[in-house]
């Protein structure tokens, strides 16, 4: 039924939004009330289509990385043989992971965020969905990114005026992580601009939209995410120039820097202590680094250690415990490098997955940036920015081990990939004329067949 689909569609955008605003979604209550929200979705999901007669799924190669990790995962807590007796104790488990119970825990994140990915593929199936998507990721950004500015003056320290904690930003326990979400819902409107898929009348908002996003994620004060930005924006530099005259890409270069300049202008004016201040303050202090640098190096005698199996998915407090050259009154639970970390974690086989993945998103990105429909590239080369940006702040920090973050990771990846469709209402260029062009269907393949009732259909890649 179209009001199933169509309300598992509008779930799933709600979803990204609550995450966001319940802390990030990084405490267990949220975290069980996501599992628990996700199930019923996928019932749902799988109730529609009993009713329709069949089960509509994508068939994206994208989405194995993601399952695959989950179930390598659970390889890893399976026991083989028991550890010998310590101090009288004995029987214990011998497994691949250091730390079982997080490891499965962090297998079922995974499969719930699969089911997430999943869903999202599935549910955006014609080209009006992609704009819903768009202008939710629009607007919710911008209004979160004034939340966070007028919250970082009346209450700095707590979150909501409530939740107390070191280094707030919006309704995130930490700066880091408001800075990947922003540096996300800004790159995909800026992408649209910058590609000149943006209708006139609605320019004006796009471009208020992004200085106040930049404002907010400057005055976040982080680091990563101010360099991620910075990549974001020459990743679009090099998807659209090359598509432009002489004229076209200086007006385009002078846009872009009046628009930055507005931003950094914006927030030096509004006060308080931005990531170009950090930036200063860490030169003057000649500590680039703040102890990144010591865990990174910790890190790589964890990986040495644990080849080539890993020490466990989510298990990488306690397989960096032993190597710890600290004083030890804080305890490393991430390596502050996802990169570092998969390979602490998952060894030879979690780079695999890895390495899987992040070729299929460059194939993505450099397929789905050239698509013929103006709308649909714009979108593309924002979706593909943000989706960049966090994967360069993740170089720096452990920003998708936050839901909300990989929530929205997840949205711009699934419009990455839409964009790269065509629709059957696909027929209108950005200032509302019809396009008459031809256009190929999505393929469609049932899997099996009981009389008049097709069980299931993919949508193609």
């Amino acid at each position: 039924m179209k009001i199933l689909n169509s309300s598992i569609f509008v779930s799933l955008c709600v979803i990204v939004a609550i995450a966001t605003l319940a802390y990030g979604t990084v405490h267990q209550p949220t975290l069980a009330l996501f599992y628990l929200v996700m199930t019923a979705i996928a019932l749902i999901w799988l109730a529609a289509g009993l009713i329709n007669g069949e089960v509509v799924f994508s068939r994206h190669f994208i989405q194995l990385p993601l399952i695959a990790g989950a179930i390598y995962a659970f390889i890893q807590t399976i026991p083989f043989g028991h550890i010998a007796d310590i101090a009288g104790v004995g029987g214990i488990p011998r497994t691949l992971s250091l730390s079982p119970f997080d490891t499965t825990m962090a297998a079922l994140h995974m499969l719930v965020l699969a089911v997430f990915f999943g869903l999202m593929l599935a549910t955006v199936d014609r080209a009006k969905r992609i704009e819903k998507i768009v202008n939710f990721v629009l607007i919710f950004g911008f209004a979160y990114a004034f939340f966070a500015i007028l919250q970082s003056f009346l209450s700095p320290t707590r979150i909501y005026g409530v939740l107390e904690r070191l280094s707030p930003f919006g309704s995130f326990v930490n700066r880091h992580n408001f800075a990947a979400f922003i540096e996300m819902t800004i790159a995909l409107p800026l992408g649209m601009l910058m590609s000149g898929a943006v209708r006139r009348d609605r320019k004006l908002f796009y471009i208020t939209a992004v200085v106040w996003m930049g404002i907010a994620l400057l005055m976040s004060g982080s680091r990563g995410g101010l360099v991620a930005m910075l990549a974001a924006v020459g990743l679009i530099f090099v998807l659209t120039t090359s598509a432009h005259g002489k004229k076209k890409k200086l007006i385009l270069i002078g846009v872009t820097a009046v628009t930055i300049a507005v931003i950094v202008s914006g927030a030096i004016m509004i006060g308080g202590e931005t990531s170009l201040s950090r930036f200063a303050e860490t030169a003057e202090a000649g500590d680039v680094t703040t102890d990144r640098l010591q865990i990174w190096t910790v890190t790589l005698r964890v990986i040495s250690a644990n080849l080539p199996f890993g020490a466990g998915i989510g298990a990488f407090g306690q397989a960096y415990t032993p190597f710890d050259t600290s004083n030890g009154l804080s305890r490393v639970e991430q390596a502050h490098n996802d990169y570092l970390e998969v390979l602490a974690n998952a060894g030879l086989i979690g780079a695999v997955i890895a390495g899987a993945f992040l070729y299929l998103v460059f194939t993505a990105i450099r397929k789905n940036t050239r698509v013929e429909n103006g709308f649909r590239r714009g979108v593309a080369v924002g979706a593909a920015a943000g989706v960049f940006a966090v994967l360069v702040h993740s170089l720096f920090d452990f920003v998708l081990h936050t839901t909300a973050v990989t929530l929205m990771f997840i949205t711009l990846l699934s419009l990455l990939i839409a964009s790269g469709r065509q629709y059957d209402d696909d027929v209108r260029d950005m200032d509302g004329r019809p396009q008459h062009r031809r256009r190929r269907k999505a393929s469609v393949t049932p899997l099996e067949s009981q009389g008049n009732v097709r069980i299931g259909r993919g949508i193609d890649q």
